[in-house]
């Protein structure tokens, strides 16, 4: 995967998780994301930052003390429905699919080769999280736009 150089901004999607340390392990084991700092204290996340290729996620516990998580709501509180989600770009789409659905990912959306190109599969992660991985790549796809 060829990543993009940031010039001036990064997008990080950020999530919380009720048990954010068997978050970041499962992550790790099902999804391929290396954790690169975690800041806790015992059960509680602070702040941590995991890696895929050239991206990151950030997450922390739910009950962490901090004010943002008072703005967050779990999946599983609305009904399993998410008004966000990440999108991951995998160079074998076929064998992720495989890992996650061996660690237990629930799929929200089969593996598929997608009209707009690429191929990839939506799934849901231990705690109800909505994730998407596929091959397309929309910093590498001819767009038309001038």
């Amino acid at each position: 995967m060829t990543a993009p150089t940031p010039t001036g901004s990064t997008i990080i999607p950020c999530l919380r998780y009720r048990d954010a340390r068997a978050a970041i392990a499962w992550l790790e084991r099902a999804f391929g994301f290396t954790a690169q700092a975690v800041y806790a204290e015992g059960d509680i996340v602070y702040h941590a930052q995991l890696v895929y290729g050239a991206g990151m996620i950030m997450l922390g516990s739910v009950d962490n003390g901090g004010a943002w998580g008072k703005l967050v709501v779990q999946p599983d509180e609305v009904g399993g429905r998410e008004t966000q989600s990440a999108c991951v770009i995998v160079a074998d789409p076929d064998a992720h699919y495989a890992r996650a659905v061996a660690a237990g990912a629930e799929l929200a959306i089969d593996i598929a080769d997608q009209d707009y190109g690429g191929r990839g599969y939506a799934c849901r992660d231990l705690e109800g999280h909505l994730w998407w991985f596929g091959s397309y790549d929309p910093w590498q796809a001819e767009t038309g736009a001038p």
